[in-house]
């Protein structure tokens, strides 16, 4: 690196920063505290290794969105120069799509194989099951959604199924051998058809890395430098991925931050940053803690809470923007008041030149915002709610994503049922013997475009086979395919949704996402691996951040956000921690987490509301007392009042 690049990146970045960037030798463990700037620390680190004549191609830079991994090389490049651009960036599932779309069949996988998400897998699940058991034998058997869980748990946590079951749902024990039974049968079932869902692409990569050490050293070669985000979010899994690629060069970064560390439910493993350096043993640890997001007055009461963790790397995170506003601990009478006192908050923040999009309300837990929803509405108040709705998992979208993927995969059985759904007076034994023809003749679509009508006179069946027969016809631009199935589809749609138009927007929005892709299968992979998070109109989504509106979300939805002004509802004990988590040690830690998580996304103005005398129906009791995580606070880190509503 030039001097001069050098000098100017020393005057850019804090000295523990900069000391990240140019590390040189050995493994890195960088715990990035709250708003430290850990962005700006990947991406530097990752400009100065191109400066410096590392191939771009050499570094890989691991994320847990493709969105983050874009901005983070977006960023570099206009630091330095495009050659960043060229920098292997993405997500733990595109790396492994990527990888195996090579190497699947040293697993004795096609490398044709189709990603099926979550809803899909379901879906293949209940066919199983049906397959399986007749309706009396299912009784009180978990359903499909239930059992998708429970291999998804196994899969990230590698675990045994029993004790999966034994741990979170011991009143499925007793069906223990069925499950292990569909467990094989689904399996078996996406080998057959060449599916992979989402945990398959991490334990197939993982796998192929472990059994085939040719392979894995000929991709760990590929990449002489590592860098990996969020580090304390990653499962079994993808620590073991990690592991295996840096394992020979040791020329590996890792960034993340104990104390956010709150996704155990989705697989993510705690131990992996805390054992990070024993897995590396000449590991270098470094702590950012200087602070650019919020006003002192809220790191000294963050910093005090986080201290309660039974387990942690110690940081004191400090900011040079001082205060006379301090956190505040409001007791309310009820839940309703809490409600009414966030409106007449906002509305004096509002007052005060803060628009309502500089405001959020953090709840451990969907149904604690309802009661502030309905008094929301009451009053006129815009406002997106984090964590609900999802883009993908709309019947309309996903009914004609089945038909694109038919396209890649004219085998696809999930597609072909859902497609011929659809069509009047086909249900699932036509689905099948419809499907089970095409799959014999061993032609692709063409076997369907010249399979002899199976049933006469069904003019829903004959537009299916003008629409591929076109579509096979010429060689069309994704775009064009996009166009030609919403076309088929307009009138499927009309019949079966009254709210069609506001679907039909969602649809057209598939186009627009069509027309960066040249070919058909990476939109289809995109779509799976990096779905986009919201359907058009919708008011439960990520919105748009250019609408003046009020933010209502999950803690789990809000990390890596900031506002102006964060209330916490149900700051209190029964609620959050939630009950459940009391029994366990490393639950009531990890609910810890989860409050600091909250509270360290305000930048001036921090709120916690508690309603008092609030009766619990599970539990039969009052529940009146704050959060035992804030209640026991020194007295100087937080004012505490009564809400003038009651």
């Amino acid at each position: 690196m030039t001097p001069s690049c050098r000098e100017r990146f020393r005057s850019e970045l804090n000295s523990v920063q900069y000391e990240a960037v140019f590390h040189d030798e050995g493994p890195l463990l960088v715990i990035a505290g709250a708003g430290s700037g850990k962005t700006r620390t990947l991406t530097y680190r990752a400009a100065r290794l191109v400066e410096e004549g590392v191939a771009p191609e050499q570094i890989l830079l691991l994320t847990f969105t493709r969105k983050a991994a874009d901005e983070m090389l977006r960023r570099a490049a206009r630091l330095l120069d495009n050659r960043c651009r060229h920098i292997a960036g993405g997500t733990f599932h595109s790396f492994a799509y990527t990888v195996l779309k090579r190497y699947a069949a040293a697993l004795g996988f096609a490398n044709n194989f189709t990603i099926i998400d979550r809803p899909d897998a379901e879906s293949l699940i209940g066919m199983l099951i049906k397959a399986r058991m007749s309706g009396p034998q299912r009784g009180a058997f978990p359903r499909k959604k239930t059992l998708a869980d429970i291999f998804s748990r196994a899969a990230n946590k590698n675990l045994p199924l029993e004790d999966i079951l034994y741990e979170e749902y011991p009143h499925f024990t007793p069906y223990s051998d069925d499950i292990h039974a569909l467990q094989a049968d689904y399996v078996a079932a996406k080998f057959d058809q060449a599916f992979m869902d989402y945990d398959d692409l991490l334990t197939k990569l993982l796998q192929l890395m472990e059994d085939q050490p040719d392979i894995k050293n000929r991709i760990a070669d590929q990449f002489s430098h590592l860098m990996v985000d969020e580090y304390q979010d990653t499962n079994y899994i993808q620590a073991r991925i990690v592991y295996h690629l840096a394992d020979r060069h040791q020329r590996i970064m890792v960034v993340g931050d104990d104390s956010q560390s709150i996704y155990s439910f989705r697989g993510a493993n705690f131990r992996n940053i805390m054992d990070f350096p024993d897995l590396f043993p000449d590991t270098r640890v470094l702590t950012l803690e200087e602070n650019y997001r919020s006003v002192v007055p809220i790191l000294d009461l963050t910093n005090q809470l986080i201290e309660q963790a039974v387990e942690k790397y110690p940081k004191q995170l400090f900011s040079s923007r001082p205060s006379e506003n301090p956190p505040c601990l409001v007791h309310t009478g009820s839940e309703n008041s809490q409600s009414r006192y966030i409106v007449d908050k906002i509305r004096a923040l509002g007052r005060d030149g803060i628009p309502y999009n500089e405001i959020a309300v953090l709840f451990r837990a969907g149904f604690h915002a309802f009661d502030l929803e309905v008094e929301l509405a009451r009053e006129g108040i815009a406002f997106v709610k984090y964590g609900g709705f999802k883009f993908m998992e709309s019947a309309h979208i996903k009914d004609v994503l089945a038909h694109m993927r038919i396209q890649t995969n004219p085998y696809d059985r999930l597609s072909w049922f859902r497609i011929l759904l659809l069509i009047n007076k086909i249900g699932p034994k036509s689905a099948q013997r419809i499907h089970a023809d095409i799959v014999s003749q061993a032609k692709g679509l063409q076997g369907f475009i010249d399979m002899k009508p199976s049933q006469k006179g069904n003019p829903g069946l004959e537009r299916l086979r003008d629409l591929f027969r076109e579509m096979a016809a010429f060689d069309l631009h994704p775009v064009q395919i996009g166009e030609r199935i919403l076309g088929y589809y307009h009138p499927i749609l009309k019949d079966r949704y009254d709210d069609h138009p506001k679907r039909m927007r969602d649809l057209e929005q598939l186009l627009v996402l069509l027309e960066k892709y040249e070919h058909l299968e990476p939109f289809l992979s995109d779509m799976t691996l990096e779905p986009p998070n919201v359907a058009v109109g919708n008011t439960f989504g990520t919105g748009n951040p250019q609408e003046d509106r009020l933010v209502l979300s999950t803690v789990h939805s809000a990390k890596g956000l900031e506002w102006h002004t964060v209330f916490i509802i149900w700051a209190m004990d029964g609620r959050f921690p939630s009950f459940m988590a009391s029994e366990s040690a490393e639950q009531l830690d990890e609910e810890l987490r989860l409050m600091y998580v909250a509270a360290t996304r305000a930048r001036e103005n921090l709120l916690f509301l508690c309603p008092g005398q609030v009766f619990d129906r599970v539990s039969g009791m009052i529940l009146s007392r704050p959060s035992r995580f804030i209640d026991n606070l020194p007295e100087d880190l937080m004012t505490r009042q009564a809400a003038d509503i009651w």
